[in-house]
């Protein structure tokens, strides 16, 4: 645990940050146990499918990709908010207290600095859409391929259809592609004004 010898305005911003960390951590755990739900679902609905030789159990992995999907991207999102909260406001704040000439949470952003991060997170983005949205797509080809689909099976069709589509724009609009240049000595006297333009 970080130390902090003043009690006055600094270890509030310490107790702070040690808080948005554990919930950070958190949720990485649990949006990456999703992906792994996500996986046990569609082999647990392929395989009943194949055994009962049950055509319509398909269409109950898109709306369960949707849902996982979702919950998934819901954390990402918080994860996110989290690092960036830390990196424009809380980091820059404690920064300027400690009167500090480098970041005091330079890991926050020196991270996001890495040349090959771009390249990573578009592969992530795939895998995240591989995950959640084309199975579902793939299970509803195959079961209008399978057999013979009545008015009210297309109609659910139609809903799986859109929900997988929505899901999908939604992680590719929330995709954080952006990478941060390097911090630099020069930077230092744009910390109040890096915090003031993150409120």
């Amino acid at each position: 645990m970080l130390k902090w010898d003043d009690a006055g305005e600094g270890l509030p911003l310490i107790t702070e940050y040690q808080q948005l960390k554990i919930e950070q951590a958190h949720r990485i755990g649990t949006r990456d146990n999703l992906m792994y739900a996500t996986l046990a679902s569609i082999a647990a609905v392929a395989v009943g499918a194949y055994q009962a030789r049950i055509a319509d159990l398909l269409l109950l992995l898109p709306p369960g990709c949707v849902i996982l999907g979702w919950t998934y991207l819901v954390n990402d999102q918080k994860i996110s908010a989290i690092g960036r909260y830390i990196r424009l406001d809380l980091g820059p704040r404690v920064t300027e207290l400690v009167g500090s000439k480098t970041p005091v949470f330079g890991w926050e952003s020196n991270h996001r600095s890495d040349r090959r991060r771009r390249s990573r997170k578009i592969i992530q983005l795939g895998a995240d859409l591989m995950t959640f949205c084309v199975p579902g797509l793939i299970a509803i080809a195959a079961r209008l391929t399978i057999a013979s689909s009545s008015i009210l099976t297309m109609v659910i069709v139609a809903v799986e259809i859109t929900l997988v589509v929505i899901l999908g724009t939604q992680i590719v609009v929330n995709a954080d592609l952006a990478r941060d240049r390097p911090w630099s000595a020069a930077d230092d006297d744009l910390l109040p004004a890096t915090r003031d333009a993150a409120r």
